[in-house]
Formats: structure tokens, sequence, C-alpha cells
């Protein structure tokens, strides 16, 4: 094998938490304590201080990014004659299970719907673009859930093919957490958005190019700004395991719940399962599938201790 070539650039710029902050400058903080608290995820509760040192800097940015294209986006379409409506600016999100994807997505939605320019912004998790349990179960791909094989890649490739086209009514599927499977019935229904959040792990993994050189898009060739949410393997892990020890006391009691199983187990029991599912399942696909695409990303925002960003890398222009 070929050694790993020695680079001494870096595409990215390093941010600690105060220089980050700073670049905030006078954009206002627009939520309150109470929107903020029912953001918040199971275990991960967003403070309004980390809201103004790093997600509103964040928003200031994508602000730029998404007026810029808007603009760019009017020219083109006044140069070649065309009037095929607005673009979506699409956001991808990527990183581990339990690293607080979802919970940033909900703030991002949240800070960047404030902005004039682009009201209308949407979260779609890629949770909704599993194939279904029946399927997964028919090609053994259970216990292989969350990884690459197991997504409808086809679909979501579409999906995003129509947000870029500008059509005036889309529709994502659903995928529920209780009953862990995909709801066939309901639809997230997505109507002429400014911006469009694409949340889940593998959304920046690149495709197998063919050898005959066919186009193939990847996930990530529709995103127009794409965020990493990093951090050590072993915060991640006992993260993972306080919010299976928390959804044991909550969701896991309902009936309906596909884990109402787990519900009755001590605490030392439920603790040790988690375990077992983190290192035999979620960590295997973070080394194998997810980690390798942090590079890939235009920002990492790199946690420390309780969910707090302590430094961002920004891909340089």
């Amino acid at each position: 094998m070929n050694p790993r070539p020695t680079v001494a650039f870096s595409p990215y710029t390093v941010y600690n938490r105060d220089d980050w902050a700073a670049l905030r400058a006078d954009t206002p903080m627009p939520l309150s304590e109470a929107e903020l608290e029912n953001l918040s995820g199971l275990t991960e509760r967003v403070s309004i201080q980390e809201v103004v040192d790093i997600y509103l800097p964040l928003s200031r940015l994508l602000n730029f990014y998404v007026e810029a294209l808007q603009e760019l986006h009017g020219a083109t379409t006044g140069f070649l004659r065309k009037g095929d409506g607005k673009m979506p600016f699409i956001i991808g999100l990527a990183g581990s299970v339990a690293v607080g994807k979802s919970t940033t997505g909900r703030v991002l939605q949240a800070l960047l719907a404030r902005w004039p320019s682009h009201p209308r912004v949407e979260l779609v998790p890629t949770d909704g673009f599993l194939f279904p349990n029946a399927v997964l179960e028919e090609r053994g791909l259970m216990t292989r859930k969350g990884f690459p094989e197991s997504y409808d890649l086809t679909r979501l490739l579409n999906f995003l093919a129509e947000v870029k086209s500008g059509r005036e009514r889309i529709e994502a599927p659903v995928y529920s957490h209780l009953v862990y499977d995909v709801l066939p019935d309901q639809a997230i229904l997505i109507e002429r958005p400014d911006i469009v959040i694409v949340e889940g792990l593998n959304v920046l993994q690149p495709a197998k190019l063919p050898k005959d050189g066919a186009a193939i898009p990847f996930v990530s060739d529709f995103f127009d700004f794409s965020i990493y949410i990093d951090a050590t393997d072993q915060l991640i892990e006992s993260w993972y395991v306080e919010r299976f020890l928390r959804l044991r006391q909550t969701a896991f009691r309902d009936p309906a719940s596909y884990f109402h199983r787990f519900a009755t187990l001590s605490e030392e029991e439920a603790r040790a399962i988690g375990l077992s599912l983190w290192r035999t399942i979620n960590l295997v696909n973070l080394t194998e599938n997810i980690l390798p695409t942090r590079q890939r990303a235009d920002l990492i925002l790199r946690k420390g201790q309780d969910h707090a960003v302590e430094t961002v890398a920004l891909r340089k222009l």
C-alpha cells in the first residue's frame, strides 16, 4: 500500500470558542428560554450561551451564503432568459448517532427562519429514507440499520433532485423512533422552501465511481453547505448510553414502542445493553462509514463535555 502523504496545508481555518463567538457581531438573539427548551434534545439542553457563542455566528455566516446564492441564481436565470423560479439552499448535516444532529438541525432551522430573505426553512431527517423493516429483514440488514446499505438511496436522490428543481410541492417520508420503522401513511410536506436542512448519518458518503465514467450523483452533490458534528468516541458513547437509559424511563414504557421489552430492565442491565448496541453496531458504523466523511464537510463543530462546542473548523474559500 502507498503511504499516506504528509501535507502541511490544511483546507480549514480553526477557531476556538471565543474567536468564533466574536463573529456574531450584532446578530440579535431571537430565541427565548422556552423556545430553546422545546428545541433541546433528550440528553442535550441547548443553553442561550451556546446559541450566542456558536449558532448565531453560524446563522450569520449561512445567511451570507444563502443570499449570495439567491443573487447568483437570479443573475444566472436572467442571463439564460429562464424563469425557473427560486432555487432552495440545501444544508447537509452529518455526524454519529447521539452526537446531537437533530438538536443542531432544529436550532439552525429556528435561527435561519428569522432572517427576512429566507423565512421558509425545512428540516428533513434522512431516517425516513431507510428501507422499511420488512425489506431490511428480507435482506438480512436489521442489525445494519443506519449503515449506507440500509437506505433507499434512489428515493433520497430523487427527493433532493426535486427540491433543487424548484418543484412547488414535495413529500418526504417519515420515520418513527417509537415503532422503529418508516410510516407509510405519513409524509413531510415541503412547499417552496428557501432552505432545506438534510440531517443524517451518511449524507456526506461518496458513491463508488463507475469505471465507465457514467454520471452518478452523490447525496452531497446537492448540498450548498455541509456541517459535520464531531466528538470523541468516548463522549459519544457516554451520550448514547445516557440517552438509552432516559428512553428506558420514557418512550420505552409505551407498549407501542419497538423497544418496550427494555422498559423493565434494571439500570445495570440497560446500561450493559446500551453499551453493547453502541459498540457492536453504532461505533462500527461511525468508524467505517461516518467518520471518514468528516473532511468532506464545509464546517466541523467539535464538541466537548455537555455537548458544548469547543472548536469550529471552517473550510477556506
